[in-house]
């Protein structure tokens, strides 16, 4: 009985219901706005994840993705497309960790940032500064821990899985910019 409360659980987190998937998606658009400015025309979508490409990536970036979808942004300032936000859940030790990653046109990462981290500890993956180091970086990039991305004491799950999930962002977004 008590494992399947806690599969329950677990799969209440992934799948948020509407209250929390409300919350989510207003935090992540305070973000956007926090990165690209007050100023700015936002496209929501709910993009649904081709199967062959899901696996693809999943392979590529040696992460599997938690959902079906991800919540895509497509940011205008005026009539001109000026990036894109995707945010996405990776796995932590035993929870989710929800995310954004903000893009530009070419899909070189401007920030990162955690929308909602769930775990006891390794929090210390929300900081600005752990999450300055993602920028400028792209698909082509290494992602390698401990050589161009800081690992974090007590945190090591936290850290390889946001890592993963963010190298595997890059990877797709240079699937899906022309579909959006």
């Amino acid at each position: 009985m008590q494992k399947k409360y806690l599969r329950l659980l677990f799969l209440a987190l992934i799948f948020p219901g509407p209250a929390e998937s409300g919350n989510i998606k207003n935090r992540a658009e305070e973000l956007i706005q926090a990165q690209f400015g007050k100023e700015i025309n936002i496209q929501f979508n709910k993009f649904k994840l081709n199967p062959d490409l899901k696996t693809a990536i999943a392979v590529e970036s040696k992460q599997k993705f938690l959902n079906d979808f991800l919540y895509v942004w497509k940011i205008s300032i005026g009539d001109s497309l000026a990036g894109y936000a995707l945010l996405d859940n990776v796995l932590g030790k035993s929870m989710p960790i929800t995310f954004i990653v903000f893009f530009d046109l070419e899909g070189i990462i401007l920030g990162t940032r955690v929308v909602k981290y769930r775990e006891a500890i390794g929090g210390e993956i929300s900081s600005s500064r752990w999450n300055r180091q993602f920028f400028g970086k792209d698909y082509t990039s290494g992602f390698k821990i401990g050589a161009d991305i800081d690992g974090i004491s007590g945190a090591t799950i936290s850290v390889k899985s946001m890592t993963r999930g963010i190298q595997r962002l890059t990877f797709l977004l240079k699937y899906i910019k022309d579909d959006l």
